[in-house]
């Protein structure tokens, strides 16, 4: 089910054309601690991304984003310093997951929110 499932879909990784695409017109430029692999056209024209997994933009990296989006030349490893010690690592777009934040009042949370002060008046036309 795998290659037939791969010809027809495109949210769980590269498709069959984008894997034909990136094999006649791609040179890897590098990959990424998560396990992207990110690719240029021979020309230097466009650039791509195959992810490890799941298609979200939000699963690059801040370094590899700026090669993406051409604000730097060459590949973040030769073209930036060593990030600082202090920094997380980057997360992911956690919407539509358990780890999603939820404010107090929202339906996954109860749906209870906090009583109102008595400090608030409602407007109502004259």
């Amino acid at each position: 089910m795998g290659l037939f499932k791969n010809l027809f879909t495109w949210w769980e990784g590269a498709s069959l054309g984008t894997s034909i695409f990136t094999w006649r017109n791609g040179v890897k430029a590098g990959t990424d601690s998560l396990g992207n692999v990110y690719y240029r056209s021979k020309k230097g024209d466009r650039r791509w991304v195959i992810y490890s997994g799941s298609n979200d933009a939000s699963r690059i990296p801040p370094e590899w984003y700026s090669w993406m989006h051409r604000h730097i030349d060459s590949v973040p490893d030769e073209a930036l310093p060593p990030p600082p010690q202090y920094l997380k690592p980057p997360t992911a777009n956690l919407t539509g997951t358990p780890l999603a934040y939820r404010p107090s009042g929202a339906l996954e949370r109860g749906g209870r929110r906090q009583a109102a002060s008595g400090d608030y008046e409602a407007w109502t036309p004259d």
